[in-house]
């Protein structure tokens, strides 16, 4: 299929710039893949489409404040720096070892970087000069007065999508763009389906019981990277850290076997269970997975999905159209834009049947 496939016309005034005022108080959108039926209701009643014998599976990766906004060292000129991923010493290509030897406790970081002028070999400061950077490109070499992440609790910003057109609220972002069950630091964005749930909800839901397993894929840049192939087959997906404990393998084992309907809780949470290679034995999985879920791909795992309304022309809709079918989503997705729902990240959510 073409790029040009998963194009769609969203309202500019549909793209939600903040949560709902209640996390379960979104709207959900219920898509039935056999006979196209749908059903809209509020997020909290998603109790009422599951049954005892459904697995819930969610990602636990938890949202870091990536965005850094310093100054350049010799002029003092703003550079922001957007934290992509940590990466291995070892394997630095970045060449500025008298940096490094001045006291490197922050690591290599891949980076995007915005600034006027060069941003090669640019050294930059944020806040009070106890955290520091050395650019080269697309990495940087941290260094730090004290733990790199507890700067980062202190000078980042919540890593806001770039069509939430607002200033970040830090009393509202720093809680209400990570899920309640957010565990393993590691993403630069949330998974956004799960912001929906609330402990009370997911306590309802075990008491109804419905078993619940959590995997971990750290989100990052890659997810949301512009598809610029028309040919989507050949675009690549960045790898992105994915893991998969023992004791939660054997959840989805035991389901798969025993026939349990699998539901993913957002479109990461889907490609960390299909990364998983299932068999007869349960594997405990640590990696990472660039796999691309698009038209054609044959789902081992997943039955159901949660999900929420995502960009024209993203590998995130190719994805949902590839579980759904493309015409049957667009028409959910038509739907939703006569109903009014809210889309993207602080959005609305739809649960595919």
């Amino acid at each position: 299929m073409k790029l040009s496939d998963f194009d769609y016309y969203l309202p500019r005034g549909l793209i939600a710039q903040y949560p709902a005022r209640e996390r379960d108080g979104s709207r959900l959108l219920i898509l039935d893949r056999k006979d196209g039926r749908v059903e809209h209701t509020i997020f909290k009643y998603i109790t009422d489409y599951l049954t005892p014998s459904d697995l819930l599976v969610l990602n636990n990766t938890s949202v870091f404040p990536a965005r850094l906004i310093g100054r350049k060292k010799n002029t003092g000129g703003m550079v922001e720096v957007f934290l992509l991923k940590e990466m291995s010493d070892e394997k630095s290509t970045t060449p500025f070892p008298s940096f490094r030897k001045r006291g490197l406790r922050g690591g290599r970081w891949g980076v995007m970087v915005k600034c006027k002028g060069d941003k090669e070999n640019l050294e930059v400061i944020f806040g009070e000069g106890d955290l520091e950077c050395r650019l080269s490109g697309s990495e940087a070499i941290f260094k730090c007065d004290g733990d790199m992440y507890e700067l980062l609790e202190k000078y980042g910003k919540v890593p806001l999508p770039p069509y939430i057109k607002r200033d970040i609220v830090p009393s509202l972002d720093y809680e209400r763009y990570q899920t309640v069950y957010a565990e393993k630091r590691g993403a630069v964005a949330a998974p956004t389906a799960g912001l929906h749930f609330t402990e009370e909800l997911l306590d309802k839901l075990e008491k109804k019981g419905i078993d619940i397993a959590k995997v971990t894929l750290h989100v990052g840049y890659g997810t949301f990277k512009p598809v610029k192939k028309e040919i989507i087959k050949e675009h690549k997906i960045d790898p992105e850290y994915y893991e998969i404990t023992e004791s939660e393998a054997e959840k989805v084992h035991s389901a798969v076997k025993s026939g349990k309907r699998i539901i993913a809780a957002g479109t990461t949470t889907a490609r960390a269970l299909e990364s998983y290679v299932y068999n007869d034995k349960v594997n405990a999985i640590k990696g990472y997975t660039n796999l691309f879920i698009y038209n054609g791909f044959n789902f081992r795992i997943m039955k159901a999905l949660i999900t929420n309304f995502h960009l024209p022309k993203s590998t995130l809709l190719m994805l949902v159209c590839a579980f759904a079918g493309r015409d049957l989503i667009l028409n959910a997705y038509h739907e939703a834009i006569k109903k009014g729902y809210r889309f993207y990240s602080y959005g609305d959510a739809m649960l595919i049947i």
